[in-house]
């Protein structure tokens, strides 16, 4: 049977703390910040390696973003899409087409525009076991572009790896901070809930990716666009909510994202890289992210060799984010004993 996240957190005390809300006197751990370990060569080091990609499509799509968005170069097994405001085209099938020459398709889980993919190599299937979607939604709907708000999940075993990708697409605006951490909660409880196995093992990693549209706090357009326009965006991670909330241990606490070092991928005008030049003059902001947690740290080492925006692409008012993920099986201690 598949892992179910509300399964984890009512017989696992130990990860409860991953997204509920924390007394002012729980110690809690944010999240960490890594640095990419240098390209993932997909050598014999790693036991599976997962591409990680979130796009804000914002009602559009062409093939060609697709390809540029996967990359010619797939040193990887997995590949993970989580996609929001995807438009009413057939993503499963463009998708499918991109990815024909190396990968399938494993699993999908879609919730209007809320999408979530998994891509294995070919003859693969085999290797997928315990393949399970949920989805769980918090409002949004309508419009040509429909944006929908909310999350959906698959629970996938891979080569022994228990493993769940969440796809989410939380609330706009930079005051709606509280909803956006009730929207993480909610979520966090529902997703596989309805079929909970109390014999069923937990997973050992999580990614969370999407749209959380958490903004940046303290901070008027114009001077964070000077920042950024010097290379100087880093001076804006201490204004980012989302690492501030989980800070506080509000939400993601013991999660790990790599370094912000790429620009913040929200606002742009459509059609350009250059930043919301429309009478609401956006503050630009981090909201695309890309975030794990690894609840078998004494069994699986986990690296990350990138976390980067593709800004090449500029069909949407997003950048899409990639990060490139790799897990190792750790040995085991007698193994390490006797060698």
């Amino acid at each position: 049977m598949g892992n179910h996240l509300s399964y984890w957190r009512r017989c696992k005390p130990r990860l409860r703390d991953a997204m509920d809300n924390q007394e002012p006197t729980t110690a809690h751990e944010g999240i960490r910040t890594l640095k990419s370990n240098n390209s993932c060569d997909f050598s014999n080091e790693s036991d599976l390696c997962i591409c990680l990609v979130t796009w804000n499509m914002n009602g559009q799509v062409s093939y060609e973003d697709l390809v540029e968005l996967v990359g010619s170069k797939r040193n990887f097994e997995l590949l993970v899409v989580g996609l929001q405001e995807a438009p009413r085209t057939n993503i499963s099938r463009m998708l499918q087409a991109v990815m024909a020459p190396t990968h399938i398709l494993l699993g999908k889980a879609v919730m209007q525009s809320v999408q979530l993919y998994v891509f294995g190599p070919k003859n693969s299937k085999l290797l997928a076991r315990e393949v399970k979607v949920d989805k769980h939604s918090v409002g949004g709907c309508g419009g040509l572009i429909r944006r929908k708000k909310g999350a959906v999940a698959i629970c996938i075993n891979f080569k022994g790896f228990r493993l769940v990708f969440i796809s989410c697409h939380l609330s706009a605006h930079e005051h709606n901070v509280e909803q956006r951490n009730s929207q993480c909660q909610h979520i966090s409880h529902s997703l596989f809930s309805k079929d909970c196995n109390p014999y069923a093992p937990p997973a050992q990693v999580t990614v969370w990716l999407g749209d959380l549209n958490y903004r940046l706090r303290g901070i008027d357009t114009h001077p964070a666009r000077k920042l950024i326009h010097n290379d100087l965006q880093k001076e804006l991670i201490s204004k980012d909510q989302l690492l501030q909330e989980a800070e506080r241990g509000e939400i993601f606490n013991g999660y790990c994202e790599g370094s912000l070092r790429f620009k913040p991928t929200y606002k742009y005008n459509v059609g350009s890289s250059d930043y919301d030049t429309s009478y609401k003059v956006r503050v630009p902001a981090w909201t695309d992210r890309i975030l794990f947690k690894v609840d078998d740290a004494d069994k699986i080492h986990a690296t990350l060799h990138s976390y980067e925006s593709v800004d090449n692409i500029e069909s949407s008012d997003h950048k899409p984010v990639k990060a490139h993920l790799c897990l190792r099986v750790l040995p085991r201690l007698e193994t390490l004993t006797s060698a």
